[in-house]
Formats: structure tokens, C-alpha cells, sequence
């Protein structure tokens, strides 16, 4: 059967990333593929997930997720949330034929193919089952745990056993807590997946330690939110900075403090700026917000009085305070 493309509707036209013909065809659902297509051509203009619902037919939660799948996978930037009119933004198109260059926020990387995954049908899916109790296991387990499972899912629970190589007692501890937090999207579930094989997590017990982790970590963005009083989930490089503050055990009346700090001398909320300005504390030695009062106290008095800097305090560990970074 041949095929014969009609030229007479191309009079406006606008680029598709070589990555995602060359890459995504198979891998991406069609709902990834229509909100895709449709931040595209909406280049240079911000769209909502409740337009993208509308205009392509999926509901607001797959466009969200459809947009998380396309920043997992570098093409789109993930330097935005995407449940706030900011998030979603695409430059404007050139009018040409072969591949779009959209560097501001297009993230088009000619970095190593990603890990495939075959869209299995159904039929070949019953097979599988037949000749691996395993995997029929995993599929009541899975079932047991997420309801209904379809035959996206059901790919994805065989590429994570036969590919990544996740034993069927990791796969479901991974489903567990994906429910618990609700969030149990197939291109969420992925990316922790591949992260676990990438880590050598492969253990029952190995896998309860780090949803453990996993808890901790979401339960501090929490904290680190409402102290911040954020109204969107940070961005990756904000998550990998508070991250960054939990394993280095700073007290959060400091990291409060910081944050008041942060608004009072830049007049917006900068995550880097808080944590220059937690480093320079941390390396002075101060452990808590009095600890950086006090040297405020002490720096200023010395400062109005004009008296030399000595004792156990050096008031030039604490000048970053005054001045800007």
C-alpha cells in the first residue's frame, strides 16, 4: 500500500523534533503525542492543562502527565511545574520544513537512545502470561494494588521485569507507594523504576529503605513549601537543592531564616540564593537562626562602635550578611 502526503494544507506549518520521530513513535501513547503536537503549535504563547485538555480530547491529569513524560525524557524543559499557566510555554517555531530549533525552553538533546519498551498487544500479552507465572503473579499483584490495569501498564510492569531486570517483589513495593502518594501514571512509575535499576535496588528490603527515603524526602518538600509559602511543586533544580538541605541536616529555623533573608535582600524567592546564604552560615559555624541573630547583634555593635574585631568573633566571617552576594 503506498502512501501520498497532501502538500495543499501545508501552507502554515510548524517543526517536530527529529528525537521524537526517531525516538518516541513507538514508546510515547497517543495522548503524549496529541499534547505534544499541540505545545507546538502554540509556540510562543502560554497554555493551560485545562486547554490542552480541550483542544486534544485527553483529560487535564494525561495532559500533566503528558507533559511530565516529555520533560523526563529531555524535550521538554523541566525548568517549570505544569499545573500553573507559567509552566507551559514552547518559542515561536521558524517557518521551515526540516527540524524546529526552540532552544529557550525545547530541550532537544542527541544524547544515547532511551530504554524501549514494546507495545505488546494483548494477545502477546496473554502469551507471556501463559509461559511466565511470574509475570501473571505480578499482574494480580499489580491488580490487587492499582485496580484494572490496562495494556499500557501491562507493557510496562514486563519491560520492568524482563529489561530493567526488577525482581517482581521490587516492582510492587515501587506500585505500593506509587498509590500511597497517588501518583500512579505509567511515565511516573517508569522513572523511579529506571532509577532503581540504575541504583541496584533489587531487594525487597532494599526497596522498603528507600520509599522510606522517598516518604522523608516528599514529607520535607512539604515542610520546605509551606514554609516558603510556595503554591507550586518545586522545579527539579529547586528539588535537587532542598534535597541537598535534608542530607545536610540544617535546622529549619535556619532555613526559615534564610528564606527571610532571601526575600528581604533579592525581593523574590531564590532557591540559590538561600542556599549561598545557608552555606556561608554553615561554614561560619552558626547552627541555628539565634546563632546568626546574635553575630547580627554582635557584628552591628561593633561596627557603630568602631572597635576593632577581637575575641573569639570575627565580624568579616559575617559582612556577607550586609552585602549583597
Amino acid at each position: 500500500m503506498e502512501f501520498k502526503a497532501n502538500c495543499g494544507v501545508w501552507g502554515t506549518m510548524f517543526g517536530i523534533p527529529c528525537v521524537v520521530a526517531d525516538n518516541f513513535l513507538k514508546l510515547a501513547t497517543g495522548e503524549q503525542i496529541k499534547v505534544l503536537l499541540y505545545l507546538l503549535r502554540a509556540s510562543g504563547r502560554t497554555v493551560t492543562t485545562e486547554e490542552i485538555a480541550s483542544n486534544t480530547g485527553v483529560t487535564a491529569q494525561q495532559a500533566e502527565e503528558a507533559v511530565l513524560f516529555w520533560q523526563q525524557v529531555n524535550v521538554l524543559s523541566s525548568d517549570n511545574t505544569i499545573n500553573v499557566p507559567q509552566s507551559i510555554m514552547t518559542a515561536p517555531a521558524p517557518q521551515q520544513t526540516n527540524t524546529v530549533s526552540v532552544e529557550e525552553t525545547l530541550l532537544v538533546k542527541t544524547s544515547p537512545e532511551p530504554r524501549r519498551r514494546e507495545n505488546l498487544r494483548p494477545t502477546e500479552i496473554t502469551d507471556i502470561m501463559n509461559d511466565s507465572p511470574d509475570i501473571a503473579e505480578l499482574f494480580k499483584a499489580a491488580e490487587s494494588t492499582l485496580g484494572h490495569i490496562n495494556n499500557t501498564m501491562q507493557n510496562s510492569l514486563i519491560w520492568m521485569m524482563n529489561y530493567l531486570g526488577l525482581k517482581a517483589e521490587v516492582i510492587l513495593v515501587l506500585l505500593v507507594y506509587c498509590e500511597e502518594i497517588e501518583k500512579t501514571n505509567v511515565a511516573y512509575i517508569e522513572k523511579i523504576a529506571v532509577s532503581w535499576a540504575e541504583k541496584g535496588i533489587n531487594t525487597f528490603d532494599v526497596a522498603q529503605e528507600e520509599v522510606e527515603r522517598l516518604k522523608s524526602s516528599n514529607d520535607y518538600i512539604g515542610v520546605i513549601m509551606k514554609m516558603f509559602e510556595m503554591k507550586r511543586r518545586p522545579t527539579t533544580k529547586q528539588l535537587e537543592i532542598i534535597e541537598k538541605w535534608r542530607s545536610t541536616g540544617y535546622a529549619r529555623d535556619l532555613i526559615h531564616y534564610a528564606y527571610e533573608k532571601t526575600i528581604e535582600n533579592t525581593g523574590k524567592l531564590s532557591f540559590e540564593y538561600a542556599d549561598k546564604v545557608l552555606t556561608s552560615w554553615s561554614d561560619s559555624g552558626f547552627c541555628s537562626s539565634d546563632d546568626v541573630k546574635r553575630a547580627e547583634s554582635d557584628y552591628r555593635k561593633r561596627k557603630k562602635s568602631g572597635s576593632d574585631t577581637t575575641g573569639t568573633f570575627d565580624a568579616d566571617k559575617y559582612s556577607f550578611l550586609i552585602n549583597n552576594f
